[in-house]
């Protein structure tokens, strides 16, 4: 069983700064992508970041400049730095990955995180 445990998120004021955290465990054969999605109240979930395990990234144009996506690739971890932060970008932040279980090393399947809430607000 994989799975993806995010932390980092909470409540900031506008302009601050946060890093989320996502880490991948279980029976991993290989991580193909990993990244960030969000879901604001009322909203789509929509991309903010991914990179794969090659290092090539891309992000939404709303936090291009502001969000720094990283990743581990020894530790199957991924990072999402984000500065000068505002109310916009209040939401609940998932991970998202793309692995290849020992079960299944052919195959990608897609996982998520639980969630992790981020608030931006004076």
């Amino acid at each position: 069983q994989v799975q993806l445990v995010e932390s980092g998120g909470g409540l900031v004021q506008p302009g601050g700064s946060l890093r989320l955290s996502c880490a991948a465990s279980g029976s991993i054969f290989r991580i193909d992508s990993m990244g960030w999605y969000r879901q604001a109240p009322g909203k789509e979930r929509e991309l903010v970041a991914t990179g794969t395990s090659g290092g090539s990234t891309k992000s939404s144009d709303s936090v291009k400049g502001r969000f720094t996506i990283s990743r581990d690739n020894a530790k199957n971890m991924v990072y999402l730095q984000m500065n000068s932060l505002t109310p916009e970008d209040t939401a609940v932040y998932y991970c998202n990955a793309q692995i290849r279980s020992h079960a299944s090393p052919l195959v990608p399947y897609n996982y998520w995180g639980q969630g992790t809430q981020v608030t931006v607000s004076s």
